[in-house]
């Protein structure tokens, strides 16, 4: 019998305890591309993803994992970008939105409705104008819609702490506890009763700030006390704005992103748990920021966005990190 030394045999036995390689992102071939934009947003129905909006008039675009191709849908009602898309009961919908250019960005005054099912939108319920704002995070907790921080005017300056409910059913909004902080370019998540706002800025360009006002600190509002909180032992440990955020496993993920601290874009994925804080996941094959993530069939699926931090090169491919 060959002797193994002590210490190679310790090895071996701890070999089995080692955790396990996280999945990597591929840049996945589809027969054709989607159309190059950014500041778009996203969501998956019926298996399927929808990219939507983005600067400029940019149309609907469906990805079909099942069959490996894009297939064009129809042009949105005019130009929207900078929002957190959501899916629910089949349709996607729209709220804290711009509309128009840099850097005095309009927020759109309603709710927007895309029914995939028609290939149609629908105008629904109007926003106070007191509470209208764009790049604005959005989440969906018990059949309301949860509208949190933006900006009132473009990227100029008016950044809000707001946090408004919404209910699809009635068009009733309800105005809550407003966050510790301004933020905007951000997304929302929700996870075990509770609303996470996390990455994002102060956009600020009225004082000549465009991507240095970043957000290491995540706050959370608990949907049970009516409070918001800081996590001072969690920080984000790469800020930045621009990113996408989506649930994954046991907790989130923080994806991409832009910040005055490198010309490319973020390709950052990192993990929050509740309990155990970040860890860095993997990286993104391109970086990028201003794009949509989804989930499908355990798969994630993001598209498009930018390459570096402001608005070139935009892009058009297609990532995907598979189910484990």
């Amino acid at each position: 019998m060959k002797w193994i030394p002590a210490i190679a045999l310790t090895a071996l036995l701890w070999l089995p305890l080692l955790p396990a390689k996280a999945q990597e992102w591929q840049t996945l071939n589809p027969e054709n591309t989607c159309t190059e934009r950014h500041e778009c947003a996203g969501a998956a129905v019926g298996g399927k993803f929808y990219l939507m909006g983005g600067r400029g008039q940019k149309p609907v675009e469906m990805y079909d994992p099942s069959r490996g191709s894009w297939e064009l849908r129809g042009a949105a009602p005019f130009e929207m970008h900078h929002f957190q898309a959501v899916a629910y009961r089949d349709k996607i919908y729209v709220m804290g939105a711009f509309t128009g250019g840099y850097p005095h960005e309009t927020p759109v005054a309603h709710v927007y409705i895309y029914d995939p099912a028609t290939d149609t939108w629908s105008k629904s319920h109007e926003i106070p104008e007191a509470r209208r704002r764009g790049a604005a995070g959005v989440a969906v907790y018990r059949d309301k819609f949860y509208l949190l921080g933006g900006a009132q005017d473009g990227h100029w300056a008016d950044n809000r702490d707001y946090l408004d409910e919404y209910d699809p059913k009635t068009g009733e909004w309800k105005s809550l506890p407003p966050m510790p902080r301004v933020r905007d370019h951000f997304q929302a998540v929700v996870l075990d009763d509770r609303l996470y706002a996390v990455g994002g800025r102060r956009s600020f360009a009225k004082e000549g700030h465009g991507f240095e006002l970043t957000y290491e600190e995540v706050d959370v509002y608990d949907f049970e006390s009516g409070e918001w909180t800081t996590l001072d032992a969690h920080p984000l440990p790469t800020e930045r704005a621009g990113s996408s955020t989506i649930g994954y496993k046991d907790g989130f993920l923080v994806i991409g992103g832009e910040s005055d601290s490198q010309v490319a874009a973020h390709d950052e994925v990192e993990f929050f748990h509740p309990e155990k804080g970040w860890s860095l996941l993997n990286r993104l094959e391109r970086g990028r920021h201003g794009f949509p993530v989804v989930a499908i069939d355990g798969n994630l699926y993001l598209a498009a966005g930018c390459g570096n931090r402001g608005g070139n090169p935009e892009l058009n491919s297609l990532e995907v990190l598979p189910a484990e």
